[in-house]
C-alpha cells in the first residue's frame, strides 16, 4: 500500500484565529505564511499524517498596533519563538467524509496536545493537471496553555483578550510527484 504526499498550497489555503475582544466581539486574524505536507491514505485514513509549520511573524488582524503587540514577548514572542508547529499523531475516523486529527501543537516551546475536527472537501483535478485534496479542521485551544498569557480585566468584569481561540482551517493540497511507501 502506497501513502501519497501532498504540499498545502499557501495560495487557497487560510489558517485563522478567532478570540473573544472585551467580552462582547470576536478579533480575527490569520497566517500569511506556512508550509505543510499531508501523506494521506484512503484507503486507511488512520494512516495518514499531516505537519505544518507556520511563520508566526507572519500574523495579521487588520490593525497594525495590535499585531505588533501579538508579536511581542506579551503573546507570540517571535523573535525567540518564529515558528508555530503542529504533528499529527493520529486520525481517526468519524464518518465517510469526517475525521478527527489528534496531533501535538507547538507555540512559544510550549507543546499541547490538540484535536482538529475535520471534514474532507473532495479531490479534483486543475485545468494544468494537478491533482488537489480540500479539508476543513477546527478547533479550539486555551492560550494560557501555550505561554500567551497578557491581559487585562475590564472595569466592568471580564477581561480585554478571552482565554478560549478558535481555530479554523481551510486547506488545500496539491500532489506531490513522489509516492511514499506505507
Amino acid at each position: 500500500m502506497k501513502t501519497s504526499v501532498w504540499n498545502l498550497d499557501q495560495a487557497h489555503t487560510s489558517i485563522n484565529f478567532a478570540v473573544r475582544h472585551m467580552v462582547v466581539s470576536k478579533v480575527r486574524g490569520h497566517f500569511a505564511n506556512f508550509s505543510g505536507t499531508l501523506r494521506f491514505d484512503d484507503a486507511d485514513l488512520s494512516r495518514s499524517t499531516a505537519e505544518v509549520r507556520i511563520d508566526a511573524s507572519s500574523l495579521y488582524t487588520g490593525a497594525a498596533e495590535r499585531d505588533v503587540h501579538l508579536r511581542s514577548p506579551d503573546f507570540f514572542d517571535v523573535a525567540r519563538f518564529p515558528d508555530i508547529h503542529f504533528r499529527s499523531k493520529r486520525v481517526e475516523q468519524v464518518s465517510r467524509t469526517k475525521f478527527r486529527i489528534v496531533g501535538d501543537l507547538t507555540i512559544r516551546d510550549q507543546t499541547r496536545e490538540v484535536t482538529l475536527d475535520a471534514a474532507y472537501g473532495g479531490h479534483a483535478v486543475d485545468p494544468w493537471g494537478n491533482e488537489r485534496l480540500g479539508f476543513v479542521a477546527e478547533a479550539t485551544v486555551d492560550r494560557k496553555a501555550f505561554g500567551l498569557k497578557w491581559n487585562q480585566l475590564l472595569e466592568a468584569g471580564g477581561a480585554i483578550v478571552g482565554d478560549q481561540v478558535d481555530i479554523e482551517l481551510e486547506l488545500e493540497a496539491v500532489r506531490a510527484n513522489v509516492e511514499a511507501a506505507a
